[in-house]
């Protein structure tokens, strides 16, 4: 899968840097691309009108859709939304209550 952020500047940048930091969090980073394009062809075809925006793209089934535009949302809200779209690799919570047990099997993965 492809993560595609669309734009330029220091809000391309807020969201670049926010993108492969939930995806590191989450361990999905080597699993994930995430590229970066100003194309005005590739905006036009999604629509895109508003920068920053984030696009998924899965080349495998020849799949593009825009997930947001003219926003830069909330670290634990890009986090979420890549749980949602691309999920966990278990169905521990990998939070902070790890550390006290809380996933019940922390030998198993739990980070």
């Amino acid at each position: 899968m492809i993560i595609k952020l669309v734009g330029s500047g220091t809000e391309l940048e807020s969201l670049n840097t926010l993108v492969n930091q939930a995806l590191a969090e989450l361990a999905l980073d080597d699993a994930v691309r995430v590229e970066t394009t100003d194309d005005a062809a590739y905006k036009m075809e999604l629509g895109i009108t508003e920068n920053p925006a984030l696009a998924l793209e899965e080349e495998s089934i020849s799949f593009r859709d825009m997930i947001f535009q003219g926003e830069i949302p909330a670290y634990d809200e890009i986090k979420s939304m890549f749980i949602s779209i691309l999920g966990d690799e278990d169905d521990h919570d990998h939070g902070d209550s790890c550390g006290t047990g809380g996933c019940g099997d922390c030998s198993s993965g739990c980070k």
